[in-house]
């Protein structure tokens, strides 16, 4: 006899999605994994923090067999496995290493360049934060090592020494070279806090203040900025902070620490979009006046205040029926469409669909209020609307899948509406039909729970304006994906999100497939009523 859960799916949601806020309400951190590129710059800049020998074990043991390291396709190992071999190379010359096996780390060393060297040198490369600096930085820093070095001199360092100094991939060269100029001269912007590593060699001595808390929320950075700051009270309270993290993370280190506001945000929004339990709305109510910033919102405490987060902050607000004031978002607002943040490179469609999701959701709230953006709405959906490209999806920087990027921007057009925004709707789904894979799953490498969640909601939200042959049966099967993952303890979901490389926020994901697979059930249980009102006689009987 199946439970009473079993029996009725939405109480099994509300009761999986009270336990999920409950210990996202008990971690400041953001359920996040450590990163073997912000590991291996903490191994290379900051030797002296506790666990270091286990920081350069867990690199050997994180090493692929072909030399590289890091999540994804080739192309997106380049920074992770530079990374990795600049620590070795760092370790050796600095001899930090008294019980690594230096033969072991050698090797480890010549394989990852060895899978650089591998690397087709036109890319195309991932749009990952700052990797236009970051790379050429770290092949700077190894053909350094390389040079320091003679098989003659050190004989145990011969393996690091054989093959020519590494190219910096076309394109990468003269941007760092612009950057570097520019912070010599007028100084550090703001957003390359995050990304510090990448200039502090071009840069004097205290040319960025002391951070309070983690420079740019980065460990990276933060340690960047220790090895070119004399000790301190303030280098202190730094190295206090890169303690908490070692604490937090068993030795290892996140590319940003803590990704509370960002975390809480994301799930809030997901499960609103399957209905938010009522046993949750109080904590996401608290959620929201700790993370509400008349300023503008900040992803993390070192970040800059940004156009996504400050989006995300006023939809939930107004999703849990305490709408925000919508002024922080001016800041950002171009003349026809959001930028992410101030000295944006590349604009987000991302950002801009929750953007719009979030005008219309204070919209409902405050319907007066929210008529005089009535024109700035239709902008924005202009925009979301000339950026889909010829297949029907979307694609952002933020997410390495269309499935993120199209299920933001159907999300916030369908809700938008318009004749336009249908036939764009249609376009996504079809798009969505068609790329479905033999298991039911969907993937822009392989098939995965949170890109199948993306993909169902996508087809939930144009059926809602038009009929697609085909997305009845798509649906079907999609469901036992979720269902799967749902079902499996402990699913390790695969890394998708762009920061430096590539990240997996597992909450958030989590929140994904359950309000997916939530409005199946929904789907399916509105199905069993019949014309006259009642269910099926299983669902009648029970």
């Amino acid at each position: 006899m199946r439970s009473d859960l079993m029996r009725h799916p939405s109480r099994a949601y509300g009761s999986q999605a009270v336990r999920l806020v409950a210990d996202i309400d008990h971690d400041p951190w953001g359920s996040v994994r450590a990163s073997l590129y912000e590991t291996a710059r903490v191994v290379s800049l900051a030797p002296g923090l506790p666990g270091h020998e286990p920081r350069l074990t867990w690199l050997l043991e994180q090493q692929m067999k072909d030399g590289s390291w890091g999540e994804g396709p080739a192309l997106y190992r380049l920074l992770p496995t530079l990374s990795a071999v600049e620590a070795f190379l760092s370790v050796a010359r600095s001899d930090t290493s008294s019980g690594t096996g230096r033969e072991q780390i050698a090797a480890a060393a010549a394989a990852g360049l060895a899978a650089v060297r591998n690397l087709p040198a036109t890319g195309p490369w991932p749009d990952t934060a700052a990797i236009e600096i970051l790379v050429p930085s770290l092949i700077a820093q190894i053909n350094d090592h390389l040079g320091q070095h003679t098989i003659e001199a050190t004989p145990s360092l011969g393996p690091w020494s054989r093959g020519p100094r590494l190219d910096v991939p076309h394109g990468f060269a003269r941007r760092h070279e612009q950057v570097a100029q520019r912070c010599r001269s007028h100084g550090v912007p703001f957003k390359l806090h995050h990304t510090f590593e990448g200039i502090f060699q071009h840069v004097p001595p205290g040319a960025v203040p002391a951070p309070d808390g983690l420079l740019g929320s980065s460990p990276a950075a933060t340690a960047a900025w220790l090895a070119t700051t004399p000790a301190s009270g303030q280098s202190g309270k730094a190295v206090a902070e890169l303690r908490k993290v070692v604490r937090r993370y068993g030795g290892l280190f996140p590319e940003a620490a803590p990704l509370k506001a960002v975390e809480r945000l994301w799930v809030a929004a997901a499960l609103a979009g399957s209905g938010l339990p009522p046993a949750c709305g109080a904590t996401v109510r608290a959620w929201i006046h700790d993370i509400y910033d008349a300023a503008g919102v900040r992803g993390a405490p070192g970040l800059m205040p940004d156009a996504d987060d400050t989006a995300m902050a006023v939809l939930v607000a107004a999703l849990a029926g305490e709408p925000r004031d919508l002024a922080p978002l001016d800041t950002f607002w171009s003349g026809t469409s959001f930028d992410c943040y101030v000295g944006e490179d590349t604009g987000s469609v991302t950002a801009n669909a929750h953007a719009l999701q979030a005008l219309h959701a204070y919209a409902q709230c405050r319907p007066a209020e929210g008529a005089v953006r009535l024109p700035r709405r239709d902008l924005v959906a202009d925009w979301l609307l000339a950026q889909q490209q010829t297949d029907g999806a979307w694609r952002d920087k933020w997410h390495a899948s269309p499935y993120y990027a199209t299920e933001r921007c159907v999300t916030a057009l369908a809700r938008h509406g318009g004749p336009t925004a249908r036939t764009a709707l249609r376009s996504a789904a079809g798009w969505v039909v068609a790329t479905q894979r033999d298991d039911g799953s969907w993937g822009v490498w392989s098939g995965t729970a949170e890109e199948t969640a993306y993909a169902v909601k996508i087809l939930l939200a144009a059926q809602d304006v038009c009929h697609l042959p085909g997305a009845d049966r798509a649906l079907s099967s999609a469901e036992a994906v979720l269902e799967a993952a749902s079902r499996t303890t402990g699913h390790r979901h695969p890394a998708l999100w762009h920061d430096k490389t590539l990240y997996a926020p597992h909450a958030m994901i989590q929140a994904e497939v359950m309000a997916a697979l939530q409005m199946l059930r929904m789907r399916g249980e509105a199905e069993l009523i019949a014309p006259g009102g009642e269910r099926d006689t299983e669902e009648t009987a029970s």
